[in-house]
C-alpha cells in the first residue's frame, strides 16, 4: 500500500465540471463542480463525489490557484468535508473573505483535490517556522505497521470481553525529542459513545467531527517552546490556570467559551501556540471529548476496560501517578500504561482543563455537547498527582475550579479540531 495513498487528483476552474475514472488502489474524486454564489455571497462551493471502500473514509486535500499561481488558503477558510469522509457526493466551501481575496469575483481560481486515507497521528515540530519542510508530519497505519516509525502494537484493551480494535505507537515514548521539541497528536474518529459516572455509563453523546488530541499532557519543554525558555523537562507543565490557557472573560475583547467560541487572547499559550505552528484550531477538549478519548471504547471505571469501582487499585497503578503512588510530585509523562488509543496519563499527573463551564449534564442524548453559556467555575478532567483519591481518577468523575486558579496540579492536554 502506499505511504499516503493518494490515489487521484482532481483540478477544476470555476464554474466548470470534471470526472474522473476510479482507481482500485485507494480513494478517488469525481464530479467536481467549483462554483462562487455572487453576487449575494462571495462563499465558494466546491461539490465532488467520493468513491473509497464501503465503511472507510477519507482525508480530501485542498490546493488552490490564481491562475498558475497557487495560493495558500487558511485552514480557517475552508468548512465542510475535508476530514473523515465517507463515500457519496460531498462539499467544501472556501470563504474568501478570510484571504486575500475579500472583495472579487474570483475568474481565475481553480483547485486540486486530492483524497487520502486519514492519518493516524500528526507530529508538529516547535523549532520550525510554519510552512517549513518537516514542520508538520503524519503517521499513516500502513506505515506504522512496517517498522518505519519504531515500535507498535495492536492494543490488548478489551471492554468486558469485547476487544477494542487499534493500533497505537509504542516508540514515540522513546526518547525526548517527541516530548520536547515536538508535539504529537492521535487522530479521533467521530462517533456516538456513552459518558457518565456510572458502570458502565448511560448517556449517550454524539460527536460529529474527527479531532486530533495530544499523546501526552503538555511538557514543561513544549510551554518554553512556545512561549519561550529553555526547559528541556518532560514533566507535565503545571500551575496554570484556564485564564493562562485561552484569556479570561474581563480581557478586552472578552474571551469566554462557549459565547466567543474559539476565539482566544493572543498572548496567553493557546494564541502564541496557534501563531507558532499555523494551527488556529489549536484549542481545550470540551469535557465530551475528553471523556470520550479518555475512555477509548470502554465503559469500565477506569480505561482498562474492566474495572468496577475505585478498589481496583492495582489497576490504577498501571495507568496513572496519582496520591498513593507518586510521591506527592508529577511524574515524566508517558511513563505509564497508554489507554487503548495510545493516549498517556489521562488518569492522574495533573489535572486537565475542559472548556465547559460547570453544568449539569442532564440525561441526554446529546450531539456535540458544549454545556452552559456561563458559570463560575470551568471543569477539569483527570485527577493530578496529589491530594485527591481513587475515585477522581475514575474516567467519569469531573471537576471543577475557577478559571484563574493555576495550582501545580493544573496541567493541560491539547486537541485540534477538524471542520
Amino acid at each position: 500500500m502506499k505511504t499516503s495513498n493518494v490515489s487521484k487528483m482532481a483540478r477544476l476552474a470555476l464554474v466548470g465540471c470534471l470526472a474522473l475514472n476510479a482507481m482500485a488502489d485507494g480513494p478517488t474524486v469525481s464530479d467536481v463542480v467549483v462554483r462562487q454564489r455572487w453576487p449575494w455571497s462571495r462563499l465558494v462551493d466546491i461539490n465532488y463525489m467520493l468513491d473509497c471502500e464501503d465503511g472507510k473514509q477519507a482525508d480530501v486535500q485542498l490546493s488552490a490557484f490564481d491562475g498558475a499561481t497557487k495560493v495558500p488558503l487558511s485552514r480557517d477558510s475552508l468548512s465542510g468535508d475535508l476530514y473523515g469522509v465517507s463515500r457519496g457526493q460531498r462539499r467544501i466551501v472556501w470563504d474568501p473573505m478570510k484571504t486575500p481575496f475579500t472583495n472579487q469575483v474570483l475568474m481565475r481560481f481553480s483547485v486540486d483535490l486530492a483524497p487520502t486515507h486519514s492519518p493516524l497521528y500528526m507530529i508538529i515540530n516547535l523549532i520550525k517556522p510554519v510552512g517549513a519542510d518537516g514542520q508538520i508530519e503524519y503517521v499513516f497505519e500502513e506505515d506504522l505497521v512496517t517498522n518505519k516509525w519504531g515500535t507498535w502494537e495492536r492494543n490488548p484493551v478489551t471492554n468486558f470481553g469485547t476487544a477494542v480494535e487499534s493500533v497505537i505507537w509504542t516508540g514515540v515514548t522513546n526518547g525526548s525529542a517527541y516530548k520536547t521539541d515536538k508535539l504529537v497528536l492521535r487522530r479521533v474518529r467521530a462517533d456516538t459513545f456513552l459518558m457518565g459516572e456510572t458502570v458502565p455509563p448511560t448517556k449517550s453523546v454524539t460527536l460529529t467531527k474527527d479531532f486530533y488530541v495530544g499523546v501526552f499532557e503538555v511538557t514543561e519543554a513544549q510551554w518554553d517552546r512556545i512561549v519561550g525558555g529553555g526547559s528541556t523537562s518532560t514533566l507535565p507543565k503545571g500551575s496554570r490556570s484556564c485564564n493562562n490557557l485561552r484569556g479570561a472573560t474581563n480581557n478586552v475583547p472578552p474571551v469566554d467559551w462557549p459565547s466567543t467560541g474559539s476565539f482566544v487572547s493572543t498572548n496567553e499559550f493557546m494564541g502564541k501556540l496557534r501563531s507558532k505552528t499555523g494551527i488556529n484550531e489549536f484549542d481545550l477538549p470540551t469535557e465530551a471529548q475528553w471523556e470520550y478519548f479518555c475512555r477509548a471504547g470502554t465503559t469500565s471505571y477506569y480505561s482498562d476496560g474492566s474495572s468496577m469501582t475505585s478498589s481496583d487499585t492495582n489497576i490504577l497503578n498501571r495507568l496513572a501517578w496519582w496520591t498513593k503512588n507518586s510521591g506527592a510530585t508529577s511524574h515524566p509523562v508517558g511513563e505509564k500504561t497508554p489507554n487503548a488509543w495510545g493516549l498517556y496519563d489521562t488518569h492522574g499527573n495533573v489535572w486537565e482543563w475542559c472548556l465547559d463551564w460547570q453544568t449539569e449534564l442532564g440525561m441526554g442524548p446529546f450531539t456535540d455537547p458544549v454545556g452552559t453559556a456561563g458559570g463560575i467555575k470551568r471543569s477539569l478532567r483527570g485527577d493530578g498527582f496529589k491530594y485527591t483519591g481513587a475515585n477522581t481518577c475514575a474516567s467519569g468523575n469531573r471537576g471543577f475550579t475557577f478559571p484563574d486558579q493555576g495550582m501545580d496540579v493544573y496541567g493541560v492536554r491539547l486537541v485540534i479540531k477538524l471542520p
